[in-house]
């Protein structure tokens, strides 16, 4: 069964690179072996908490008042993800986020790939709504919080694992193969040729 880390993150407005929080699990075969989630202190310019995300998360500019700043919740979200390629339900958002909160704190981009479950969900299941609460269910995960990061990184691991089972795929290669859902990567930028606060991500 694939190896692969599961992420989400959490923003505190509209603007991709308003970080608040993340959640993340490693797994190995068809186990979640390890887990992590932290909140963050959004980078400067990009902090405000709007009342709609609020509500959606309850992550308030109090709760983050003594978190980590995105470099140092960078270094820790790649640590965990190591080589993995990061999984996520709607992965061009999450994408977005890691380079625009990079962007945003002048810093280089890192290579990273990323798969997206929505995509392997929407070629794996028949479905009315593809949204993770739905497709967790169709997994046999019953997500309890939405946008909690942890446990939406739990429900977006076993989508895949799932659909990996089902299709007897061994790798995220393999399932990639099977489904036409491209592992795709960010490619790394030199700090010094951004300009953080102007681009948008494009993912």
């Amino acid at each position: 069964m694939p190896d692969f880390v599961a992420l989400d993150f959490e923003t505190a407005n509209r603007s991709p690179a308003s970080a608040c929080a993340v959640g993340m699990v490693r797994v190995r075969g068809n186990e979640i072996t390890g887990r992590e989630h932290f909140l963050i202190r959004p980078p400067a310019g990009h902090d405000e908490f709007t009342p709609f995300n609020v509500q959606l998360h309850g992550i308030s500019r109090e709760r983050v008042s003594r978190a980590p700043e995105w470099p140092e919740a960078l270094e820790r979200i790649l640590n965990f993800a190591g080589d993995d390629i990061i999984v996520a339900h709607n992965a061009g958002f999450d994408a977005g986020v890691l380079v625009a909160a990079t962007r945003a704190c002048a810093l280089p981009v890192p290579a990273v790939r990323y798969f997206c479950s929505l995509r392997l969900a929407r070629r794996g299941y028949q479905l009315q709504s593809y949204r993770l609460p739905n497709a967790a269910r169709e997994a046999g995960y019953e997500l309890q919080n939405h946008h909690d990061p942890l446990e939406d990184a739990e429900a977006c691991a076993a989508i895949v694992i799932d659909i990996a089972r089902r299709m007897e795929a061994a790798t995220l290669a393999e399932l990639s193969k099977q489904t036409a859902v491209f592992i795709r990567e960010i490619p790394a930028e030199d700090a010094d040729a951004l300009t953080a606060l102007e681009r948008k991500a494009t993912f």
